[in-house]
This record gives structure tokens, C-alpha cells and sequence, in this order.
């Protein structure tokens, strides 16, 4: 990790200041446009929403905060991330692109182009959904409006998510991390100083032992997802000789890492996206004039505000998509036919079929772990407002895992770029 010294080192190479002075400067623009809020909406309304609804904290959440303030960047990079997704997975199963992944700089640049061309329509269809949603009857967040309206507040919202991909690609290109991640990241942070002054507004000195009970568990849950993040199983890998014209090559050993949490946080987006339609869809039917439609709505709908059922659903989705994305990123039979075709094997393990059974066989176990781990991090925070009583803050959930993990990720880019600046200096004298 970076201390005192190496903060002090990065701070002082110019470009690397640099790099960080303007990712500032962008994450600020990003914090004034997130305060910017769409015309007739009544916040009194928006807020007892989110209270009630907890899959709109979900969203709010991926969103970056902006949400919860329904302001022209409302929908925040839900619908990049989702197009994200959807190109990612057919880059597994649509050949053209599978290729075009393989040309380096190039495949990566066209394959991110792509993916903002899919963001635009799905973009119209997240702002289309949310504002009927906003406009229903018992919500009474945002009134009816003109045509002329709609489009108009549609049309901002979809600029609002062109707005911030060119943010996030001026992070990436001249800044210091994956513009993405900052941003998602700065979202969540900055919903911290509110969420706490909303909880020392209401707080009672005789839950003392709570909130000392929930600071603890804040503790352990970061330390819990740095460990987790961090760990991998390593698979020794040995590369046999190869003599060709009196010279050896080869015959060296190296380790595959195969790491514990390899899915990341897709696996809670792709349940947040299936959980979030039933719930959503049967609201829209509970004043249908059919009774016995009105009535099964009615069920959905409470049986899905029921936060028991919520959680067990929620936890479950999120280990099967673990198990499934994990599946299509890590092929074992790939794995094994690539090392077998460079001459490496694993020790004990003979080369092609039994080394793709052997994969297999540590993948299934560790992404067991892997998908009970982000599943009980899904669930947490309703089961420690639960044990706490303390409504105002979370702990646990996809927020935590996604700050330790830009972190993380952020401190690694750092350190690798002022390495990198050190070896330079080394050279050029």
C-alpha cells in the first residue's frame, strides 16, 4: 500500500500530479452535474421512495448517487455497464468479435466504441421506464407531463449518460484510473458525508452499543473484501525443454493464479437486473380491472417488498450468475489446450483432458467461495440494519466492494507508474 514517502514521491513527478489534479477537476464537474436536478420533481416524494423501495437504492447505487437526486444525470452508467455486460458476453460467443478482442489496442478501442453506440438505446429505454415508473399514481414523484416535456426530460437524461461515458474516457485517457470506476467510486463517497449526517440527526446516545456494534462490522467487512479481492490459488505450471539448433529453450516454471472473486461485482448487477422485474412489472397491474390480475400483482409485489424473501432470492441469484460468468470467462478446456500447445503442463496432471478436468475441478470449489462471499456481501447490509436498528447507513453490500476495489485497483496503477517513471531515471543516466 502507499505511504507517506510514496505519496510524497507520486506528488512530486510532475505528470503523475498532474494526472491527478485533472481527475479532480473532472470528478468535481461530475459532483455539480449530480446536484443539477430535473424541473418538477418533488424531492419529499423521491426520498420517502427510496425509503420504501430498496431495489431503487440498488440502482441509485451503480448510478453513482445521482438518483437520488433524479438529476439530468439521473441514470448515471447503468446503461454503459449493462451494454458492457452484453458486449462482454458476446464477445464469447459471437466469433467476429471474439477476434476482434484479440487485436490488442485496436480490437480494445473499436469493442469500447461499440459498446457506447449499444449504451444510446439502451440509455432511452432505462430514461423511458423510470420516468413512467416516477409518474404513477402512489408515487407521485414527478406529474403528468406534455409530450413536449417528456421528450424533452428523456432527451436529458440520455445526454446526461453521454455526458458522463466522455467523462469517464477522459479519466481513462489522461487521468489516473478506469474513468468508469472513479466515477462510480465518487458517487458512493459522496453520499457518505449525507448518509452520516442523517444518522448523528437521529441518533440516541443510549444505541452507543450499536453503533459501535456497526462500526466493528464496517472494519471487518473492508478487511473481509481486501482479503478476499486479493486472494487467488496458484496452480504451478512447469514448461518442458525444447532443444532446437544446440540452444535450450523453455523449462522454466511458472503459476496460474486463479483468483477467488473473479467475477467482480457483475454477478450483483446481473441480479439487481432479473430480481428488479417482477417487482417492478407488478406494481403495474395492481390496478388492473381483472381481479384475479390485480390480486396475483398485489402478492408479487409484497411478497417482493418482503425483505426475507428479498435477501434469499437476491443471495441465490447472485451465486448462480457467479457460477455462470465465471464459466464463460474461464474456459478450463481453453486453459488447457493453450498450455498444451506452449509445452506446459501441470506437475502430476497429464497434458489435454485430465488438466481440463483438474481446472475444472479447483474452479468449482473456489468459485463456490467466491459466489457465497459476494452473496452474503449483497445481503449484509439488511441483515446489519437488522441486528442495529440503524437505517441511515450500510454496511457491507456492492457499495464497500466497489470502493475497495477502485482503491485498490488505483493504488496498484500508481505504484506501477512511478515504478515505471524510477526505472526511466535509471536508464537515461
Amino acid at each position: 500500500m502507499i505511504n507517506f514517502n510514496t505519496f510524497s514521491a507520486i506528488w512530486q513527478t510532475p505528470d503523475l500530479r498532474k494526472k491527478i489534479l485533472f481527475t479532480l477537476a473532472v470528478l468535481a464537474i461530475f459532483r455539480i452535474a449530480a446536484h443539477i436536478p430535473v424541473p418538477g420533481v418533488d424531492f419529499v416524494a423521491l426520498r420517502n421512495l427510496f425509503e420504501k423501495n430498496q431495489l431503487l437504492g440498488l440502482l441509485d447505487l451503480f448510478s453513482g448517487g445521482t438518483l437520488f437526486n433524479f438529476s439530468i444525470v439521473a441514470l448515471g452508467l447503468n446503461p454503459y455497464i449493462n451494454a458492457s455486460i452484453v458486449m462482454q458476453l458476446l464477445s464469447f460467443v459471437f466469433k467476429p468479435l471474439e477476434n476482434l478482442q484479440k487485436e490488442g489496442e485496436y480490437g480494445r478501442q473499436k469493442i469500447n466504441q461499440y459498446t457506447r453506440y449499444l449504451s444510446i438505446p439502451m440509455a432511452f429505454a432505462s430514461s423511458i421506464g423510470m420516468l413512467a415508473l416516477l409518474q404513477r399514481g402512489d408515487t407521485k414523484v414527478l406529474g403528468s407531463t406534455t409530450p413536449l416535456e417528456t421528450i424533452a426530460i428523456v432527451l436529458s437524461m440520455v445526454a446526461g449518460v453521454t455526458f458522463l461515458m466522455w467523462l469517464g474516457e477522459l479519466i481513462s485517457e489522461s487521468g489516473i484510473g478506469n474513468g468508469i470506476s472513479i466515477l462510480i467510486f465518487a458517487g458512493i463517497v459522496g453520499r457518505i458525508p449525507v448518509s452520516l449526517g442523517q444518522t448523528f440527526q437521529v441518533f440516541d446516545p443510549a444505541n452507543f452499543l450499536n453503533l459501535a456494534l456497526f462500526v466493528v462490522m464496517a472494519l471487518a467487512v473492508v478487511a473481509g473484501v481486501v482479503f478476499i479481492n486479493e486472494s487467488h490459488r496458484r496452480i504451478i505450471v512447469q514448461y518442458a525443454r525444447r532443444v532446437r539448433g544446440g540452444r535450450v529453450y523453455g523449462g522454466g516454471a511458472t503459476h496460474l493464479p486463479i483468483r477467488i472473486n473473479q467475477a467482480g461485482v457483475i454477478p450483483i448487477i446481473f441480479a439487481v437486473s432479473i430480481i428488479i422485474l417482477p417487482g417492478v412489472v407488478a406494481t403495474y397491474f395492481t390496478g388492473a380491472k381483472t381481479i384475479w390480475l390485480a390480486n396475483l400483482a398485489k402478492q408479487t409485489a409484497s411478497l417482493f417488498n418482503n425483505n426475507n424473501f428479498y435477501s434469499a432470492l437476491y443471495f441465490f441469484l447472485v451465486v448462480a450468475f457467479t457460477f455462470f460468468y465465471t464459466s464463460v470467462v474461464f474456459n478450463p478446456n481453453k486453459v488447457a489446450e493453450e498450455l498444451r500447445k506452449y509445452g506446459g503442463f501441470i506437475p502430476g496432471i497429464r497434458p489435454g483432458k485430465y488438466t481440463a478436468d483438474y481446472l475444472a475441478f479447483i474452479l468449482n470449489r473456489i468459485t463456490l467461495v467466491g459466489g457465497i462471499f459476494l452473496g452474503a456481501v449483497a445481503v449484509l447490509p439488511f441483515l446489519v440494519r437488522s441486528a442495529t436498528d440503524i437505517t441511515t447507513l450500510a454496511v457491507g453490500g456492492t457499495g464497500i466492494l466497489i470502493v475497495v476495489s477502485v482503491v485498490i485497483e488505483t493504488i496498484k496503477q500508481l505504484q506501477s507508474q512511478l515504478i515505471m517513471r524510477s526505472y526511466e531515471g535509471l536508464i537515461e543516466r
